[in-house]
């Protein structure tokens, strides 16, 4: 034990002694402008002075794809129905009457299916179904309309089905089967059915 003691006690010095260190470097920061602007008890604030940047517009040729939307006059068959009223209710004037839905996700179609009336109130009701023909993120306004020939009259649309969550779709009221409306429907009269 103690040849062990005395042989640490010589090793440590050789050790110590063989290996230099260099424990002095020198380098400079760089200079830095810094104002130094602070009132009592608070954190100072600095302007540090940095590049100048100037900001404007410039005028570059790029490709940008475009979309068109064609607007064609097409014939088609649109239902037409003339109301004759008793004269207290006014004069007849020719309208379109169209129901609206902005949808995403799938392919949806949109029908009116019944006009009730009764005094000077019409109701209108449509159904929305859903398609299998996936839009993608693309959104979709689809709408349908009959024309009609009356005195002015307060409108007032169902849809039956699954109201779309867009912004758009908040003009008329959603329900999810007909029998929600039966109690409305009492004492109007249906004028028309597709």
């Amino acid at each position: 034990m103690k040849k062990l003691l005395v042989s640490i006690a010589v090793a440590t010095p050789i050790l110590l002694s063989s290996c230099k260190v260099d424990q002095k470097k020198e380098a400079e920061l760089p200079e830095v402008d810094v104002d130094i602007e602070t009132a009592a008890g608070q954190l100072p604030s600095y302007d540090v002075d940095w590049a100048d940047v100037n900001v404007g517009t410039t005028t570059k040729m790029v490709e940008i794809p475009k979309v068109v939307v064609v607007m064609e006059e097409e014939e088609v068959e649109v239902p037409y129905i003339d109301v004759d009223m008793p004269e207290d209710f006014g004069d007849k004037k020719e309208r379109t009457v169209r129901v609206e839905a902005e949808i995403d996700g799938v392919e949806h179609e949109l029908d009116i299916d019944k006009i009730y009336a009764s005094d000077n109130n019409l109701i209108v009701v449509s159904t929305l179904e859903k398609g299998e023909q996936n839009l993608g993120d693309k959104k979709m306004r689809i709408s349908d309309q009959v024309t009609l020939n009356a005195p002015d009259l307060n409108v007032k649309h169902y849809i039956v089905g699954e109201k779309p969550e867009r912004v758009f779709n908040t003009e008329y009221t959603y329900v999810e089967n007909m029998s929600e409306l039966e109690e409305k429907l009492d004492g109007y009269k249906e004028i028309y059915k597709s």
